[in-house]
């Protein structure tokens, strides 16, 4: 899809939503195209999980050692 195509206010504005809600501020988002899976890491992307919890939306949600969320990996991230 072309850049001139898209909506890209209402993108933009869903994306701001979307982020207000996040538990930390200091992030990353990757999309894996061929995988088709979206990662979002708080703070250093390099830190390993602790644990993780995988929700029947097919989220995977990361932990640090402290309990504190680190990260999320969205599973079939087009089709959301």
């Amino acid at each position: 899809m072309a850049v001139t195509n898209v909506d890209i206010q209402k993108y933009l504005l869903g994306l701001v939503a979307f982020v207000k809600n996040f538990p930390k501020r200091d992030f990353q988002i990757d999309y894996d195209l061929e995988a088709d899976v979206m990662y979002i890491n708080f703070g250093d992307r390099t830190k390993p999980a602790a644990d993780s919890e995988y929700t029947d939306d097919d989220l995977i949600i990361r932990y640090d050692e402290q309990d504190e969320i680190i990260g999320f990996t969205i599973l079939h991230a087009s089709k959301r």
